[in-house]
């Protein structure tokens, strides 16, 4: 017995030390090199800031970019999607909800130039990008309640969409915070 009993002693020591020790640091470090240096990046406006880059923000007013619905009203706290499956009646009303009232705020676009991420929840809730899709049906609206040509406000978009890691990996996106920070930064 004593010949197991002290080598699982130091092998338990020994997993101590790299899983609560060494590896935490390591993950911390590598942290430190990200944008936000490991506390998240932050977007500000006008020397305030207004949000985190990676997480979703509830935009309703005509005048912005709208984000992906959140199944949990954009709750950091508590990010998680509904679990209601395609064919559950509630979540059908939910999403035809969610359509009828982009068409209405959106009168030149039809039901299906809609894409899907405009009226479904992501899966975490709090998805902060659109695809350049999802930003552009929504440009006509935007330019005109601003007052701006379409052409400058797709021309943002283009400025703003972010290319897949490496020319491969990911879709383009386009974050909808950093979007109409500079939506609003365009009436200086």
């Amino acid at each position: 017995m004593k010949t197991y009993l002290l080598p699982s002693i130091k092998l338990t020591i020994i997993l101590i030390v790299i899983t609560a020790g060494i590896y935490p640091l390591a993950i911390a470090g590598v942290g430190k090199l990200t944008p936000g240096h490991g506390d998240g990046e932050t977007v500000t406006y006008k020397g305030r800031v207004v949000g985190y880059a990676n997480e979703g923000q509830k935009f309703t007013k005509d005048e912005y970019f709208w984000s992906r619905p959140s199944a949990v009203d954009y709750n950091a706290a508590g990010s998680g999607g509904s679990n209601k499956g395609p064919s559950n009646p509630d979540y059908l009303k939910q999403v035809e909800g969610r359509i009828q009232d982009f068409l209405k705020h959106n009168p030149g676009v039809t039901r299906a130039q809609i894409p899907a991420e405009l009226v479904t929840a992501s899966g975490s809730g709090l998805d902060p990008d659109l695809s350049p899709a999802g930003a552009k049906v929504q440009v006509a609206r935007v330019a005109k309640v601003r007052g701006l040509s379409a052409d400058v406000v797709t021309k943002l978009v283009d400025e703003h969409t972010e290319k897949p890691v490496f020319g491969v990996f990911g879709p383009s996106k386009v974050n909808v915070l950093k979007l109409n920070v500079a939506l609003d930064e365009l009436k200086k």
